[in-house]
């Protein structure tokens, strides 16, 4: 049954013009990422990291965020990981003129280093790999703050305007980018072919770009291992590993 969803989803990757690839944690598993909550999961490790996600803990407590400082500068957070071949198959998708837009759940960028062009990528929840101002929105590599850290300075603030300073991406208690989310609704309103790619489509708002493009017209691929709650509108579902089955989804290679 799953060789005849791959085939399937082929048949629309094939015949569609402008697909829309939403993703979310999954797809970087085979990178070496864990997911959050899990039981190997970076909160179920370290719940001082999962303290400094909220934004009103990070604000308001300086300890919260020299903890996490520390432990960003004692190991950058995914330095060495690498694309793997499912993001390597959106890259594919883009070089055969297909993708219209990707918008990305994951702050760890792998798919502009897999080589997806940066304006082609909504990241919904921000970048780990940028560090920006929370006062004045100045932003930077990841490694300016990194570097000052390990030169002394705990809690780095703005050079800028004085603001504090974290990872550029969306923490709990923020609202997304207004501008983002907007320019990712209106990408799905203009497909034919919307995938949701190792996510389970369970954080609102960015999961209703789902139904957007369904309403729109558009045929619907899910490929993710586990159940999730907009099944029952998908034209097809696969339930194989992303790095395994979306290389032969999108025609990069013949078979599993």
């Amino acid at each position: 049954m799953s060789g005849s969803a791959i085939s399937e989803a082929g048949g629309l990757v094939s015949s569609a013009d402008h697909i829309v690839v939403l993703t979310g944690a999954g797809i970087s598993t085979d990178s070496g990422i864990p997911d959050f909550r899990g039981p190997q999961g970076l909160w179920t490790r370290d719940p001082a990291a999962e303290k400094a996600s909220n934004i009103n803990n990070y604000v308001n407590d300086p300890e919260v965020r020299r903890l996490n400082w520390q432990r960003r500068a004692a190991g950058e957070l995914w330095a060495d990981v690498e694309p793997n071949d499912g993001h390597l198959s959106i890259v594919h998708l883009e070089k055969i003129g297909k993708l219209h837009t990707l918008i990305t759940q994951n702050v760890d960028e792998l798919h502009q280093l897999a080589g997806t062009s940066p304006a082609r990528v909504i990241e919904i929840h921000g970048t780990t790999r940028k560090v920006a101002c929370l006062s004045c929105g100045w932003r930077a590599p990841m490694s300016v703050a990194l570097d000052r850290v390990r030169a002394g300075d705990s809690d780095p603030h703005c050079e800028e305007c004085g603001g504090i300073l974290k990872s550029a991406t969306i923490s709990f208690g923020q609202s997304l980018d207004q501008s983002d989310l907007a320019r990712a609704e209106q990408a799905a309103s203009e497909a034919d072919l919307f995938m949701a790619v190792g996510t389970s489509l369970s954080v609102y708002p960015i999961n209703e770009t789902v139904s957007i493009a369904k309403s729109a017209g558009a045929r619907l691929v899910i490929l993710n291992q586990e159940p999730t709650p907009f099944d029952s509108l998908a034209d097809v579902v696969v339930r194989e590993p992303i790095s395994n089955a979306l290389p032969v989804i999108v025609g990069m290679r013949d078979n599993i």
